[in-house]
């Protein structure tokens, strides 16, 4: 069996002690999360599991001839060659076996009978052999093919070169690699970062069936739940190490999180206790022994702390104003960019109190439904209605664009906030992971995560009824999740939200609206009640698979079943793939509309029209930018028509099936 060892781990940066003595045993069978506060050394002992960073002092061991693959949360890039041969290096450490296995026999066949080496070069060759055997080395192509299909890369984009992709792509193509390395033991940090919902119930998939022993970084409860079956946590630099899937980690950690509060909460009462004897009696000189016996218990004692981050966060939203009933009425709705078509005929009404998950592919419509909803984008047909005293709260990933100031994280806040508020407002910034000196960080220095925190945390402070949320999760961990999670569940307000975590919207959606080629529809319900009826109604490859597992072949040939299934397989990359390429070009018209917008702006000002070759300047740009929108249009058309077929050709090979 194979086992990755690593005792009495420590690690300091400067004067912090980050790891401490941490021991920790990772055998093939262990599915094992590594959970912890940011800043915890989650990363750090990932890195040092993987021999990448050298620990301060500790041992590691790992068993002979194991292997160990380590995914990094970011900052992996591809290019060169295609996806298909990028993800084929993952079988590099292969082609050295493939060299020795060549060496042992070339010395074997050289050897003579009785020759003392024999023995030994026939084991060593059987190693090698069943070594490449179990790297999956010689069904490569067919592994490659299911796990970059798994992760979202349709059959096109094989062949495209792999610097072509954008970042999170990149991140998909890095996992895919590690994924096709069979590795003993597989470190991941943070792998379902870039994952949509349908990647990461494969990827859930493909982990349950893993050989090796597993760790892995994941702010997604979900996942967790379905993939691991021990917790190790990292707290003050110690580990300790808990049986069972993470809810069942957190039970027994909350137990024991209420104790310690309670034990913080005796020992500041009895602190306060001695302080306040020894500060008394200070001068008085009949109880200098006494005083000095105070000063001696308070030297001993070992103060109990609570990180930042585990103190306990309690908000409340603004009591939202009073709205009509019917909050949103959304009547033939329509959306199109030039010929290509997004969504027609929406029929969306949503009811006081409402919380609305909105459901679909990538490239669906699911964000440009919510801009129009929103009321930042009005140009769509049918009839959008708000309900009586309607007063909306919208967060998208482009909000956090507006902090370019030099005003600090906590004035920014404060200036937003009710006066209720302002007591609570720094456990509220720690709570979306700003602590300590980092609140008076300028808003012009922080990152993309950090404004898109910032600018949720201000948009939840604002008394507003109707609150529309896209991908609210990103950039949060599991416990500011929870802090969420918490406030909108006793938000009184309507709420319309996306997301791609899997339990953010088992807790919080009462219904599910989803979009699909071009139409909404309805399910009231949870989601654990549109999945239910999404399994029952939709057939799958799962399904086609055990049909085919139970099909006699023809002689000679291939059983139908299995030419159903590949082509069914081969249909629905193709539709993601077209899916990809028509939110792609969605997303370039909206940036060409936004410079025209900009341009016509400026060509209205006096400082422009009053100067005719600053004019004449404006207007051509115009004129390109309206010039690239009518291609792109074009485009769009094709991809239009095509997906439409791509769908009418999975539809036609399914309904005979399951009808």
């Amino acid at each position: 069996m194979s086992f990755l060892q690593l005792s009495s781990i420590s690690l300091a940066y400067g004067d912090r002690d980050v790891l401490e003595g941490v021991t920790l045993r990772i055998d093939s069978k262990d599915r094992i999360a590594l959970t912890g506060a940011n800043g915890s050394g989650k990363s750090s002992l990932l890195k040092i599991a993987a021999a990448l960073v050298s620990a301060d002092s500790g041992d590691t061991f790992l068993s002979p001839h194991a292997r160990v693959t380590y995914l990094p949360q970011t900052g992996l890039e591809h290019s060169g060659v295609s996806l298909r041969d990028e993800a084929e290096k993952a079988y590099a450490y292969v082609h050295v076996m493939l060299e020795e296995k060549a060496a042992v026999e070339e010395r074997l066949a050289s050897s003579k009978e009785g020759d003392p080496e024999v023995e030994d070069l026939l084991h060593r060759q059987h190693r090698l052999e069943e070594a490449i055997a179990h790297s999956g080395y010689y069904q490569r192509e067919q592994k490659i093919h299911e796990v970059l299909s798994g992760l979202g890369f349709s059959k096109d984009d094989f062949s495209k070169d792999s610097g072509t992709f954008s970042g999170g792509w990149q991140m998909r193509i890095a996992l895919a690699r590690a994924l096709l390395t069979t590795p003993d033991i597989l470190l991941l940090d943070e792998p379902t970062n870039y994952l949509d919902l349908e990647a990461r119930d494969w990827l859930q998939a493909f982990l349950s069936g893993f050989d090796g022993g597993i760790v892995l970084v994941s702010h997604d409860r979900y996942f967790l739940d379905s993939c691991v079956n021990k917790v190790a946590e990292l707290f003050l630099g110690k580990l300790t190490l808990y049986t069972g899937n993470y809810s069942a980690y957190l039970k027994q950690r909350s137990h024991e999180l209420e104790q310690l509060h309670k034990d913080y909460q005796e020992q500041q009462e009895e602190i306060a206790r001695l302080e306040s004897f020894i500060q008394r009696f200070r001068y008085n000189s009949s109880k200098a022994a006494l005083v000095q016996s105070r000063i001696k218990q308070l030297e001993k004692i070992e103060p109990i702390q609570i990180p930042e981050n585990m103190k306990q966060v309690r908000f409340s939203f603004p009591q939202p104003p009073h709205s009509g009933r019917q909050v949103i009425r959304f009547y033939e709705g329509k959306k199109s960019y030039g010929n290509h078509l997004v969504f027609s005929d929406l029929q969306l009404e949503i009811q006081r109190g409402e919380k609305l998950a909105l459901v679909g592919k990538n490239g669906a419509g699911k964000s440009t439904l919510m801009r129009v909803l929103a009321g930042t984008d009005t140009a769509f047909e049918g009839e959008l209605k708000l309900g009586s005293g309607v007063r909306i709260g919208f967060f998208d990933q482009d909000l956090e664009s507006s902090f370019a100031t030099e005003r600090s994280i906590y004035d920014e806040i404060e200036a937003s906030s009710p006066t209720a508020l302002i007591p609570s407002l720094r456990g509220l910034l720690g709570a979306f992971l700003f602590r300590g000196d980092d609140i008076y960080k300028p808003l012009s220095v922080l990152s993309g995560g950090e404004k898109s925190r910032l600018a949720l945390l201000k948009l939840l402070l604002n008394p507003v009824n109707l609150l529309i949320l896209d991908e609210p999760t990103n950039h949060l961990d599991l416990q500011t999740k929870d802090v969420l999670l918490n406030v909108l569940k006793e938000y009184e307000g309507t709420l319309i939200f996306v997301s791609h975590d899997r339990y953010f919207i088992d807790q919080l959606a009462t219904r599910v609206f989803e979009i699909e080629n071009g139409r909404g529809r309805n399910f009231p319900g949870d989601y654990a009640y549109y999945r239910s009826l999404k399994e029952r109604e939709s057939p799958s490859t799962a399904e086609l698979s055990r049909q085919e597992d139970t099909a006699v072949p023809p002689e000679g040939g291939i059983s139908d079943s299995r030419l159903q299934r590949k082509q069914l397989k081969d249909l629905q990359a193709a539709s993601r793939r077209l899916s990809r390429e028509e939110e792609a070009l969605l997303e370039e018209i909206e940036d060409l509309e936004r410079q025209i917008s900009l341009d016509q702006d400026n060509l209205a000002s006096p400082r422009v029209y009053s100067d005719p070759e600053a004019a004449r300047k404006v207007q051509t740009n115009i004129n390109s930018l309206r010039s690239r929108i009518e291609e792109a249009q074009v485009k769009w058309e094709t991809l239009a028509h095509e997906l439409s077929e791509t769908e009418a050709a999975i539809e036609k090979l399914i309904n005979p099936v399951y009808q």
